[in-house]
């Protein structure tokens, strides 16, 4: 009897595209493409991915078990809407996370990893930067406070937790574009205070929720 040589190739390239269309996906659900509330259809999704329907459906698949979309018997897929309760645990847990953060960057940081904190603060205090430019920036600000801490654990649940975060900054500078700065972390890292820095991040932490909670309760 042959042995076939397709079956390994064929297995390997539709897990390919299974991951390629989970990271498009992913990537429209977290710049707000895909908004929160919106019915997606598997026949609508895969035309614009260029895709089959099978690699849609499995990536769909992993998209619900991170919470992103839910399923809907017979309609398609909904993108979960952002509610007041998931908003406030979000927060809490965020809390949590970068507190510990924030101490232990007081205590490690470098100067050159200092250096590049100040450059985003600088970014962010730049009437000419428009609030694209400052999302970016700010998701990399709170990553390398959680680099510098050293713990992949944490660093790997903040990432996680961000992508949630950036969604509704994304929503919510299109209301409002105004914006919480990092200003006094930095100068509490920099002058190696870890209590101050764990109050500084936790008061940023608490005005950006309530940021949110004053645009999304509305």
């Amino acid at each position: 009897m042959k042995e076939t040589k397709e079956a390994p190739a064929t297995a390997a390239h539709k897990e390919g595209e299974v991951e390629r269309i989970y990271r498009t996906l992913k990537t429209w659900l977290v710049e707000c493409t895909l908004r929160p509330g919106e019915v997606l259809s598997e026949v609508d999704l895969a035309s614009r991915c260029q895709t089959s329907r099978t690699p849609i459906r499995e990536a769909c698949n992993r998209l619900a078990q991170d919470g992103w979309i839910t399923r809907i018997r017979h309609k398609g897929y909904l993108v979960t809407p952002v509610s007041i309760r998931d908003l406030l645990q979000l927060y809490e847990y965020r809390k949590i996370l970068e507190c510990f953060t924030a101490e232990k960057a007081a205590q490690l940081a470098t100067s050159e990893q200092l250096e590049k904190l100040e450059a985003i603060v600088k970014l962010e205090r730049d009437k000419a930067v428009q609030v694209d430019q400052i999302l970016p920036a700010s998701d990399a600000f709170h990553l390398a406070l959680a680099e510098i801490a050293g713990n992949q654990r944490v660093f790997e649940q903040l990432r996680l937790t961000l992508e949630y975060v950036h969604r509704l900054d994304k929503l919510s500078t299109q209301r409002d574009s105004s914006w919480v700065p990092h200003v006094e972390i930095v100068e509490a890292i920099a002058a190696r205070r870890p209590a101050d820095a764990r109050i500084a991040i936790a008061a940023h932490i608490d005005n950006a929720r309530d940021r949110m909670l004053r645009l999304f309760a509305l």
